[in-house]
């Protein structure tokens, strides 16, 4: 019947069974969508559980890199100052030269 698409009414008729029988019969041997459903929807939930983690701990790496660059900037840009206001660096000797 599934496999042909005879009708209901056909096979009970050719079988000698009433057709309710045939629909509880139909029923247990079909696959239930619902089950297929609820599977499709916990593998979703938890993709989305594992995509969130995986935002949560991009975000604070990023969070990181980010509070890392203000401060090797905030650092870099008053030594230049400091530099600017005393005198010039000489790279070489690593000292200060001071302009009078």
């Amino acid at each position: 019947m599934l496999e042909r698409s005879y009708t209901v009414a056909e096979v009970s008729q050719r079988l000698g069974f009433s057709a309710h029988s045939l629909y509880k019969w139909v029923k247990a041997v079909k696959p239930d969508k619902s089950d297929a459903q609820a599977a499709e929807l916990m593998e979703a939930k938890s993709e989305i559980l594992r995509l969130r983690a995986q935002l949560r701990r991009i975000e604070e790496e990023r969070d990181i890199l980010k509070k890392a660059v203000v401060d090797s900037n905030g650092q870099s840009n008053s030594f230049t100052k400091i530099l600017i206001c005393i005198g010039t660096f000489d790279e070489t000797s690593k000292t200060n030269i001071y302009s009078r």
